[in-house]
């Protein structure tokens, strides 16, 4: 998700540490990091989603979905071994929202959904079980697993207005850090005394769909959780290959994939990788290292 300019204030409640599991076809699966299911007290529940607002589009506002089925095999009683056979991908974004619990207000308002959401502070938050086919990205939908990582995005590197530095700035002692705008209530974080800081302390610069982007990286907690994520996934549905999308140099392809590319492909990608409006993950999102450390995990348990 990219360009939202929707903007909400609201008072988070303090966050109850749920579990580590994740669900597919009704079934939980252990993957050692925090998630808190649309079933959790504090959790964001896609089937339920709230009454959107007043600025969202005719469309949310009359459907009662913002999901459905992968495919007709896969009913209220799917098997896990049928769904294994349907998803091959995992489809990475940013939110443009900061915080998730905005993202998924705006998913909602937006009539889309994802399955899984991350915060600042590592949190997974998974909306729907993974039999859903979530409206996240477009024609990837049917095969893919979708998360929405709680992130600013990427600018224009030559952009006159920086939405960014409203979010980042400067400690004393000089240390990069995250601050979320009164205007969005004050936050409840699982880790006690919480600063969110990405885990490189200045922007990086790169080319996405032949953009040169401006981009904060990803908090330490976030990659931890989504190390964990993707090593657990690639486990459960064994054709989502623990590997993103390289040239034949091996270099990250940074561009959407052409059609044919995009539909033999089997494993992690991201969002610009299915369409060519899309610049998320951004830049700074570290591809090498995130496979790196989740093929690592995965080959020890």
């Amino acid at each position: 998700m990219r360009n939202v300019a929707l903007l909400f204030a609201f008072t988070v409640p303090a966050l109850a540490f749920a579990g580590d599991a994740i669900v597919a076809c009704g079934e939980k699966f252990s993957i050692g990091a925090p998630v808190v299911l649309w079933s959790d007290p504090d959790g964001f529940d896609a089937y339920k989603s709230p009454p959107p607002s007043e600025k969202a589009g005719e469309k949310a506002k009359q459907s009662k979905k913002r999901y459905d089925l992968r495919a007709p095999e896969l009913n209220d009683k799917a098997k896990l071994d049928a769904l294994r056979e349907v998803v091959d991908q995992f489809v990475i974004h940013y939110d443009v929202c900061g915080v998730s619990r905005t993202c998924f207000k705006v998913l909602n308002d937006r009539g889309l959904s994802v399955h899984f959401m991350l915060d600042l502070d590592g949190t997974i938050y998974q909306s729907l079980d993974l039999k859903e086919r979530a409206w996240h990205a477009t024609i990837a939908n049917r095969r893919s697993i979708g998360i929405e990582i709680a992130n600013m995005g990427a600018i224009r590197s030559d952009a006159v207005l920086d939405r960014l530095g409203e979010w980042y700035s400067k400690d004393a002692d000089g240390k990069t850090r995250i601050t979320v705008p009164k205007r969005f209530g004050e936050q409840h974080w699982r880790i006690p005394n919480f600063v969110p800081r990405p885990r490189r302390p200045e922007p990086i610069i790169g080319e996405i769909q032949g953009q040169k982007l401006r981009m904060y990286d990803l908090t330490p907690e976030q990659y931890d959780s989504l190390i964990k994520l993707t090593a657990g996934l690639t486990k459960v549905f064994p054709k989502i290959k623990c590997d993103y999308p390289k040239d034949v140099s091996g270099k990250l392809i940074p561009h959407k994939l052409p059609d044919d590319q995009l539909q033999r492909y089997t494993g992690v990608l991201g969002h610009f990788h299915v369409q060519t409006n899309k610049t998320d993950p951004g830049p700074a999102f570290d591809w090498e290292y995130l496979i790196r450390e989740a093929d690592k995990l995965r080959r020890k348990s």
